[in-house]
């Protein structure tokens, strides 16, 4: 079955705490929802706020949809107007938008509470609006607010809404879930006697206050919905709303449904990112389908059976979903671990059966001091192409020392850091003065090799991230300090530990230069120290 998908990222996923788009953004996340085949974008309520009149006026002009129909959101008219001359409405005209959203009171209690006006009162307002939108030639998705918690309260009259609503020529009527404390059973029971009363399009809109909304959609869906409403991540007010991301993969893969189909199936993770890259927000890592870790494996026993069939331990196929399968290293790693590893990095024909043991116990011991490889898959690939070639030093450490003072009347602190490394043509020493001690100490490092090794400079740091592992020790407590590294060709990361902030960063800064290093060794191995 073909089900409707309509996304309100741009407009109930701002009103999440810490979700905010600019103009751009929400121009720029609307063309790619698009492209991933999203049947309706709710851009805002223009009635509202400066910035959504400001979308829309921009839409009409920038915004090109070759599949999506953009939907302009806004409420039923204020009852000390009339339906023409409320403000908010001739905004939502004004809009242009080939599609309007607008919710109405289903719930008794919010009706008298709230608005402060009579039942048939509400039921003309709800008639008077949706008319006026569809004689001015607008589709009209109507949002039944509350209506699980009307239902429950006042079923008669819960229903005398969506009537009202469609006999004025609601295209869509959409249930919502708006305090989201509805459990799939009762929300099943609730649909499918709206479907008895009603034909047509029947929506669901459902908020995750009871963890709830991705299972109540397609508690929905099943019960006779065809038009979920979501948002990207599951982004919204309070605990969000049903993450669309999780829906659509449901509804194709596991129900059956048709969505956005096979091709954008495989922008799913794609889209989630960059919508999180938007919102400058983190993509929770456990994000079902598309996280970093939503296909990730670590313990040995789970490995060895996916590495025989990945069906053993995932449910669906990682690459349908557009995310990939990853195999973790850690003290819970078996052989199985590090063959995957190893192929993963084409390495694993020249490791023999005992250099793989070797490698595992040598794993084991570090995540015991403290490291964490898991994360710092270049720290893996620095140990084994170490393993391969054990006498190989591009340079040895004498010394280094760093140093930051600040003096009274200071603007800021200034730090010098010196490094002494001999290498295969002698010793050398700089001495550098960088933004804090990390800086100093990789100028002072790059200054030292660049002569015999200029290809470094190509290596940059793009995170630093520093973990402390024993907190009761207080300022005492050992830390793990993981960076992240970009060269031309690709991304990888390091680690180092200590209860020294400084010697577990160098330790860090040390590995990724090392493993530039060992992977331009067949060319530049030259100038290296042999021990």
């Amino acid at each position: 079955m073909q089900i409707t998908i309509f996304d309100t990222t741009l407009r109930d996923g701002t009103q999440g705490e810490s979700v905010s788009f600019s103009v751009d953004d929400k121009l720029t996340i609307a063309r790619e929802l698009d492209v991933l085949g999203i049947d309706y974008i709710e851009g805002g309520w223009p009635g509202s706020n400066p910035k959504d009149k400001d979308f829309f006026a921009r839409a009409k002009s920038e915004l090109v949809l070759r599949h999506s129909r953009l939907v302009a959101f806004g409420s039923t008219h204020f009852a000390k107007y009339e339906v023409g001359a409320d403000p908010s409405i001739q905004e939502l005209i004004r809009a242009e938008t080939p599609t309007i959203s607008i919710f109405g009171k289903t719930w008794d209690f919010h009706v008298t509470r709230v608005l402060g006006i009579t039942l048939d009162h509400n039921l003309t307002i709800i008639a008077n609006t949706v008319a006026f939108l569809k004689r001015h030639g607008r589709e009209v998705v109507y949002d039944a607010e509350h209506f699980f918690d009307g239902y429950k309260s006042n079923p008669e009259y819960a229903l005398k809404t969506l009537r009202a609503a469609k006999d004025a020529g609601a295209d869509v009527l959409c249930l919502c879930d708006t305090n989201g404390g509805t459990i799939p059973e009762s929300l099943t029971e609730i649909v499918r006697d709206v479907r008895s009363h009603f034909s047509g399009v029947i929506g669901i809109h459902s908020h995750n206050d009871s963890d709830l909304a991705v299972a109540n959609a397609l508690a929905a869906v099943e019960a006779g919905c065809t038009h979920v409403q979501g948002c990207i991540n599951g982004y919204g007010e309070r605990c969000g709303n049903a993450n669309l991301i999780s829906v659509i993969a449901n509804l194709e893969l596991k129900l059956g449904h048709v969505t956005i189909g096979e091709a954008g199936l495989k922008r799913l993770t794609t889209v989630a990112h960059f919508v999180a890259d938007l919102a400058n927000l983190p993509l929770r890592n456990d994000q079902a389908f598309v996280g970093k870790s939503a296909f990730a494996h670590k313990g040995g026993v789970h490995v060895s059976a996916v590495l025989k069939d990945p069906a053993t331990y995932e449910h669906v196929s990682p690459e349908r979903v557009g995310n990939r399968q990853r195999v973790l290293l850690s003290d819970m790693s078996g052989r199985g671990n590090v063959f995957y590893k190893l192929r993963e990095q084409g390495l694993d024909l020249r490791l023999t059966d005992v250099q793989r043991l070797q490698l595992l116990e040598q794993i084991k011991q570090m995540e015991y001091e403290g490291y964490e490889l898991e994360a710092a898959e270049g720290t893996f690939e620095l140990l084994v192409r170490e393993a391969l070639q054990p006498g190989m030093e591009f340079f040895q450490l004498e010394s280094f020392e760093v140093a930051t003072k600040m003096k009274n009347g200071d603007e800021r602190a200034s730090t010098v850091a010196t490094v002494s490394l001999r290498t295969g043509d002698g010793l050398h020493t700089e001495t550098a003065v960088g933004n804090g001690p990390f800086n100093a100490l990789d100028l002072a490092l790059r200054q030292c090799l660049s002569g015999l090794y200029p290809e470094i400079a190509r290596v940059k740091l793009t995170d630093y991230k520093v973990r402390v592992i024993d907190s009761k020790k207080g300022t005492d407590a050992k830390v793990r300090v993981l960076i992240e590294w970009r060269d031309r060709d690709q991304n990888w990361a390091t680690v180092g530990v200590s209860d020294n902030v400084i010697e577990a960063s160098w330790k860090a800064l040390l590995d990724a230069i090392r493993l530039d290093l060992m992977r331009l060794g067949d060319h530049i191995a030259v100038g290296a120290a042999k021990t």
